[in-house]
């Protein structure tokens, strides 16, 4: 007989999981910003990240979903609305800011549960654009998106000036 995982559940984050997504955050910014080191200081959650945290779960604009497996946090996603420019006709597009899975429970389905949720949330608010943030040279990152449909529509190009922060 054959047994499967149980999927995992994927819900918004509460004041609980504060901690579990401040530790899978700083997961996410030692693995950023070995790829860029700019990463932490420009693209990540603002210090101290607890509040950081915090914030976004009370927030209006954007929701931090969690993904649980066998009761624990084991992954994060962190959605926003972004409104289109006045010609846009009022559209709207769903950001996937940040996406965040254990680096052991990777390839099991996590992530796409998480990014499936989102995006159900996001059709469900009547949009139909979407984007997601994704690091050049995060080649698995960019594969997962291009797996679920999505493609480069804005590359942003970057410099540092001696003395920048490059850290």
């Amino acid at each position: 007989m054959e047994t499967t995982e149980p999927a995992p559940i994927v819900r918004v984050a509460t004041r609980g999981d504060v901690a579990e997504v401040v530790d899978l955050y700083r997961r996410l910014a030692r693995e950023q910003s070995a790829l860029r080191p700019l990463w932490e200081y420009a693209d990540g959650f603002n210090e101290p990240v607890a509040e950081s945290v915090e914030s976004i779960i009370a927030a209006d604009d954007r929701t931090l979903y969690v993904a649980e497996e066998s009761g624990a946090v084991v992954g994060f996603l962190e959605a926003i609305v972004e409104r289109l420019l006045d010609q846009g006709e009022g559209e709207s597009v769903g950001v996937v800011r940040m996406i965040y899975t254990l680096e052991g429970v990777r390839g099991v389905g996590i992530g796409d549960a998480m990014l499936a949720h989102a995006l159900a949330v996001f059709r469900g608010q009547g949009i139909k654009l979407f984007d997601a943030r994704v690091s050049p040279g995060h080649r698995s990152a960019k594969n997962f998106f291009e797996a679920h449909g999505f493609k480069a529509r804005l590359i942003v190009m970057h410099s540092v000036d001696e003395g920048g922060l490059t850290t």
